[in-house]
């Protein structure tokens, strides 16, 4: 059943991060603009998740769903290396780091902020 339940939120995850991505590819030119929102809001997402799901160990195919399932299909860390790799086999060093910076700083924060967010439903 767990698995079911992975599976199924992995799909979705999937599907909404390839239309979120699609929707923002073209917003910022040579910048992969998709891959950063996605990463961003699924970092923002498991950090509300964390929160809530914290104390409530009844809820464990729910929060397997959404957190393995959903968060692992909707972000794109892997995405996200073979696109800076890119950057730099084309010689975008700037845009590289650039990338690399601001999606693990402004990650992590957006993880914290879902985190603190969602302290009012944690019991």
């Amino acid at each position: 059943m767990i698995l079911l339940v992975i599976a199924l939120g992995g799909a979705v995850g999937s599907v909404a991060r390839y239309l979120l991505g699609r929707a923002l590819s073209g917003s910022v030119q040579d910048f992969p603009i998709g891959t950063f929102a996605v990463n961003v809001a699924g970092c923002l997402l498991i950090g509300v998740l964390a929160r809530v799901f914290m104390n409530h160990q009844s809820d464990a195919p729910l929060r397997a769903a959404l957190m393995v399932g959903f968060c692992g299909g909707f972000t794109t860390f892997s995405t996200f290396t073979l696109e800076t790799l890119g950057l730099m086999q084309g010689g975008e060093w700037g845009k590289a780091a650039l990338y690399v910076v601001l999606s693990c700083l402004v990650c992590v924060a957006a993880t914290m902020a879902g985190y603190a967010m969602a302290r009012p439903f944690s019991a």
